[in-house]
């Protein structure tokens, strides 16, 4: 199989929710990026966040496998630092290998109800 991708994604309207109703934690408020490595070589992914008042962060990492998928909250990213919590972000990510990135979120703060919402992520290669 060709290895399908890009080596640069853009998730430029991101705001992990900071209040969630119900048990923890599946009834946690989260962003989520889901990133797809077809090809025969780890993906050594580079992430920045931005942010409207304040310079970015980063670079976070994080490894995919080679003929793997890999679900990440944004909301446990804490290296270099904890990813802000209800303030908006965009985020860059970076891979030496082409991958497919798709983002995710789930949005407890209505008592008894779950929004979840998806779309693929922008590639720019």
């Amino acid at each position: 199989m060709a290895q399908l991708g890009a080596r640069m994604w853009v998730v430029p309207g991101g705001r992990v929710p900071f209040d969630g109703t119900g048990p923890e934690p599946e009834y946690t408020s989260f962003d989520q990026l889901c990133v797809l490595n077809t090809g025969d070589a780890e993906a050594d992914l580079r992430l920045d966040f931005y942010y409207e008042d304040t310079e970015p962060v980063g670079p976070y990492r994080l490894v995919v496998g080679a003929r793997r998928i890999r679900h990440v909250r944004v909301n446990d990213l804490i290296d270099p630092e904890a990813v802000r919590l209800d303030r908006p972000y965009g985020c860059v990510l970076r891979s030496p290998v082409p991958v497919v990135v798709q983002f995710l979120r789930q949005d407890t703060r209505l008592p008894g109800a779950v929004a979840l919402a998806t779309t693929m992520a922008h590639p720019v290669d």
